[in-house]
């Protein structure tokens, strides 16, 4: 099964990028953040696209996710839910017969911290209620933390800004204590230059000076069958990579 990320910064603006992309990778699993568009702006081409099963929840201009799930893996239209913390459209899960998998969003927190906290501390207890169920989970998205200095450039590391403050890292090692793993950080723990987000100035992405900000957490018996977990810097003009993984399941 292959599962990929991406934040895409604009469903609109990289309606021909996610297309082309999904035509080459055709994950079976495709969550999508910050796609800034209700769901009857998305383009009808994205909508329809063969193989897939295509869910969107978004307001205009703003934030919002998507999950695509592969007709293969899934014959008849999955399950697709939002848990109740769900805040300016920022997740969305899907019941797969051998997975739940959820597209996040977390917020910023530039204008409201307190708010990303509690969205964090709520997913901190979704997490916590699935593998009390024993029900394999994988969180996908962008979760607006790096998770330790190695996860940011050294030219990028300021410890008082937001996305590096010690509370949030905190925070995402209780969601991660959650039967959960890092699936890039695990596969590569020394890889200091794995990064998935790139201030949009100064050749920032191409100089790879960049924070790491999109996951893929998995619980350990879905991580166990991990077989690879690439970040594709080279795909798209969002100042995000997309995340594909491939688990033997």
């Amino acid at each position: 099964m292959k599962i990929a990320t991406w934040n895409v910064n604009g469903i609109r603006a990289r309606e021909a990028q996610l297309e082309q992309w999904l035509g080459a990778e055709r994950p079976h699993v495709v969550c999508l953040q910050e796609i800034k568009a209700s769901p009857d702006q998305v383009p009808a081409a994205l909508c329809e696209m063969e193989g897939y099963w295509c869910y969107w929840h978004g307001g205009k201009g703003y934030s919002g996710v998507g999950l695509h799930v592969s007709k293969g893996l899934a014959p008849e239209r999955p399950a697709f839910a939002h848990p109740a913390f769900d805040y300016e459209q920022r997740i969305v899960t899907v019941d797969l017969p051998a997975v739940t998998v959820a597209s996040v969003y977390v917020p910023n927190g530039g204008k409201d911290f307190e708010a990303k906290m509690r969205f964090l501390a709520a997913l901190e207890g979704f997490t916590r209620e699935l593998q009390d169920r024993g029900r394999p989970l994988v969180i996908c998205g962008d979760l607006n933390i790096a998770r330790t200095d190695m996860d940011v450039h050294p030219k990028e590391r300021k410890p008082r800004i937001i996305g590096q403050l010690p509370e949030e890292r905190t925070q995402l090692e209780r969601i991660i204590a959650n039967g959960l793993v890092d699936t890039g950080r695990a596969l590569e723990p020394e890889n200091d230059q794995m990064f998935t987000w790139w201030a949009p100035w100064r050749n920032m992405r191409q100089r790879n000076i960049g924070w790491r900000l999109d996951y893929l957490l998995a619980t350990r018996s879905i991580f166990d069958r991990v077989v690879r977990c690439t970040v594709q810097r080279d795909i798209g003009t969002s100042d995000h990579a997309p995340v594909l993984a491939e688990y033997a399941i």
